[in-house]
């Protein structure tokens, strides 16, 4: 089971985590939530969790607990520009349906 990250996210999340001063990483969750059913969660790590699976790509480090490994596994965290707008980006191939919002899905 695994995860990764782009390039592009890695030199966001790097610039996230140097203007913060601190952190090993971000990590990865969903919560159920939203209209669909699950939501993703995105925070910075201070202190690991001996059980997150961690995954580290371009230098930056992704944890993600057993729980959410299971709807997350093959998922790509990239960094997309459309416009005016920008941010993460979830390619995850588990999603079944997602909400009209895009705040929630299932799998």
């Amino acid at each position: 089971m695994s995860i990764s990250i782009t390039e592009s996210a890695a030199r966001h999340v790097a610039g996230q985590l140097a203007s913060r001063g601190h952190g090993l990483g971000i990590r990865l969750g969903v919560t159920t939530s939203g209209c669909s059913g699950m939501a993703y969660v995105l925070e910075f790590v201070d202190e690991p969790n001996p059980e997150d699976t961690v995954v580290e790509d371009y230098g930056v480090k992704v944890f993600v607990d057993p729980k959410s490994m299971v709807y997350l596994d093959g998922t790509e965290l990239d960094f997309v520009r459309e416009g005016l707008n920008e941010g993460l980006q979830f390619r995850n191939p588990n999603v079944a349906a997602e909400c009209g919002c895009g705040e929630s899905f299932t799998v």
